[in-house]
């Protein structure tokens, strides 16, 4: 299982199958969890979601930026998508990633981008969520965040439950709208617990903290486990229902996420759309292995 999650990662980093991965389309299965290639196709999948009472947060996929050029052109997509969120009057927000608009390439250039992202969405009145990357990225994301926090209040990160400093950073951003995750990346031993189980534990530990605190909380885990003692520990303290939602990501346990919502529970789908779909299903892939003869059946067909 570790090869074969290590041996996904590194495709995903490969930038000449990305290349290629756009002549292809959404093919090798990758149609199951990308909704689509571009903002017409992704919306009529967000209004499905709407329907069954889900609401979406929109990933324009990009990745491999490493010229202003390139972060100007991710950047107004992102707005594109931005303004097709409130014409089409979908219940959605955005995801979206700091390397995706010029973290890389000059921090500065990268503040601001996000800063016009989040000025144009603020005026939406659409939420904009910093997705957080591996631990490289970690503390530049973590002061953008604050310096966009001084002025804008529709703006949020997220927090991954595998780092040592996660604690920590939670407390710093306690009023603050948070998406809870494990940690999907391949972290050291030095910054990261590396056991499923303390792993479990310090998430569900990160959850109850930040339920208790003012600020919104995403639960974001297809763990089953996880969600259910989630259930029994918001009925116990009286969590209000409006403080906080699931997350899962699209195309995944979606009996499941109709479910939750018909149960009463808030729901929101992570929706990765766009050209740049490679990287992203290539660490899906990772994830769970699965889908690995999905991919290969597809391809066989092909």
């Amino acid at each position: 299982m570790g090869v074969t999650r290590s041996f996904f990662i590194a495709l995903s980093k490969n930038q000449a199958l990305n290349s290629g991965a756009k002549r292809w389309g959404l093919k090798l299965g990758a149609g199951k969890v990308v909704a689509g290639t571009d903002i017409k196709s992704m919306m009529q999948s967000v209004k499905e979601l709407n329907a069954n009472g889900i609401s979406a947060t929109i990933d324009n996929l990009g990745e491999f930026v490493q010229t202003k050029e390139e972060a100007t052109q991710a950047k107004e997509a992102i707005l594109k998508t931005l303004e097709a969120i409130q014409v089409h009057g979908v219940n959605a927000h955005m995801s979206i990633k700091l390397t995706q608009i010029g973290l890389d390439v000059d921090p500065d250039f990268c503040l601001e981008n996000i800063q016009e992202i989040v000025s144009a969405a603020a005026n939406y009145d659409i939420f904009i969520n910093l997705d957080m990357e591996d631990y490289d990225h970690l503390q530049q994301t973590l002061d953008i965040l604050n310096i966009l926090l001084q002025e804008y209040d529709n703006v949020g990160t997220v927090i991954q439950a595998y780092l040592y400093r996660a604690e920590k950073d939670l407390e710093n951003l306690k009023n603050v709208r948070l998406r809870l995750v494990k940690g999907a990346y391949k972290e050291s031993p030095e910054v990261s617990l590396q056991e499923k189980k303390e792993i479990d534990e310090n998430y569900l530990k990160l959850i109850k903290l930040h339920l208790q605190a003012p600020g919104y909380t995403s639960i974001a885990t297809h763990d089953h486990h996880i969600i259910e003692q989630v259930k029994a520990f918001v009925k116990e303290e009286n969590i209000p229902l409006h403080s906080f939602e699931f997350q899962m990501l699209y195309g995944f346990r979606t009996e499941m996420q109709k479910d939750l919502a018909k149960e009463g529970f808030a729901f929101t789908t992570y929706v990765p759309f766009g050209q740049d779909w490679y990287a992203y299903y290539m660490r899906r892939l990772a994830e769970r292995p699965q889908n690995i003869n999905l991919a290969l059946k597809s391809l066989v067909s092909k």
